[in-house]
């Protein structure tokens, strides 16, 4: 966490790092604070979802090394910004960022303050005191369009000042942690390469990507899951200048949402759509991954397809793409024929009158 107001930056930044012998794996959900927000996103009660949520999930941990020593690279990570989806926080798309990143990138997921995360909090300069900034639904009488609109710059915003954060620490400037957690910023100064700068995101996060290209030209391309097109305005798309990659789920994409895609894929034909069979919305989430049945019933998560299968088609078409237009001297070629909707569980565009499921 960066900065003591609304204008700072939270994420979760996952990196390649050396193997550490009983490395303390972090909790996925970070605070019970978020189970409420969980609840809160499902409209259900929060008196009695949230404090199932915590015991369903609250002692759930990521597989990887918290606060691992860094493996440095002598030419720099590419860079990852990552923005969530409507009513997610920073840790639930812990399993495509850690995968990403032990390909050999740095991924910095972003939990965004505009009210579309299901909770998330900042610290303020008085020592101690946390302001939480709930889950925030479209306010009766407002166009939903307008809400989400205001929303979708912000967060592209934050993005572009999540670059900026990363400049600065590359730099070897000093950037304080407001947490006072055991990782040390410095350890990152040269160890970015910002030549190679990519913008990723699930649903909400998704266009949040595709506008980020218009505000953030170090973005070279971007991945969008599953991505929810309706907040962003007509008048931008002509605008967006590099490609983007959609990846897209069976059972979420509409006629509507599609055509905006092929507007950009009409445009730049290094812009491609896929679409995942067997998959529904939160296949591209950690919830996936859970079993339960309280989780299926309060998040939909899962689809036919097994979700690592799902996860490794997302992520080999995601590094296909990023070793495309990121000019990485990486193998990740060898998974090219994704891009074109080649493969097993995958098929070109969006075709609606497919079903696995």
């Amino acid at each position: 966490m960066v900065g003591h107001t609304r204008q700072g930056l939270f994420l979760r930044l996952f990196y390649p790092c050396l193997p550490r012998a009983g490395a303390e794996r972090p909790l996925w959900i970070p605070r019970y604070e978020y189970c409420g927000g969980l609840a809160d996103f499902a409209n259900r009660s929060r008196r009695w979802c949230a404090p199932l949520l915590n015991v369903a999930i609250g002692s759930c941990r990521v597989p990887v090394s918290w606060n691992g020593p860094f493996k440095t690279c002598g030419s720099g990570y590419p860079l990852i910004i990552f923005s969530h989806g409507l009513g997610a926080f920073r840790t639930l798309y812990s399993s495509v960022c850690s995968e990403l990143a032990s390909w050999g990138f740095a991924v910095a997921a972003l939990e965004h303050r505009d009210h579309s995360a299901s909770a998330t909090y900042f610290c303020t300069a008085e020592a101690g005191r946390e302001e939480w900034i709930p889950y925030q639904r479209v306010p009766q009488g407002q166009k939903e369009f307008y809400f989400r609109n205001k929303q979708v710059h912000q967060r592209a915003e934050e993005c572009v000042r999540a670059l900026q954060l990363f400049k600065d620490i590359n730099s070897g400037k000093s950037v304080p942690n407001v947490l006072h957690q055991d990782f040390d910023l410095s350890v990152l100064k040269d160890s970015i390469d910002l030549t190679k700068v990519a913008v990723m995101g699930h649903s909400f996060g998704g266009v949040t990507a595709v506008l980020a290209l218009v505000k953030e030209p170090s973005f070279r391309c971007a991945v969008a899951l599953d991505a929810w097109m309706f907040p962003l305005e007509n008048a931008l798309y002509p605008e967006v200048p590099k490609p983007v990659l959609f990846i897209n789920t069976e059972k979420f994409q509409t006629p509507e949402s599609v055509a905006k895609m092929k507007r950009l894929s009409s445009r730049n034909s290094q812009t491609k759509i896929i679409t995942i069979l067997g998959s529904v919305h939160q296949s591209q989430t950690d919830f996936t991954f859970l079993t339960g049945k309280l989780i299926s019933r309060v998040f939909g998560a899962r689809g036919t397809l097994d979700p690592y299968k799902g996860l490794d088609i997302t992520s080999r078409a995601a590094l296909a793409f990023l070793q495309r237009h990121l000019n990485l001297e990486e193998e990740f070629d060898r998974w090219d024929d994704l891009l074109e909707g080649i493969g097993d569980s995958v098929v070109p565009e969006a075709p609606f009158c497919r079903s696995n499921l």
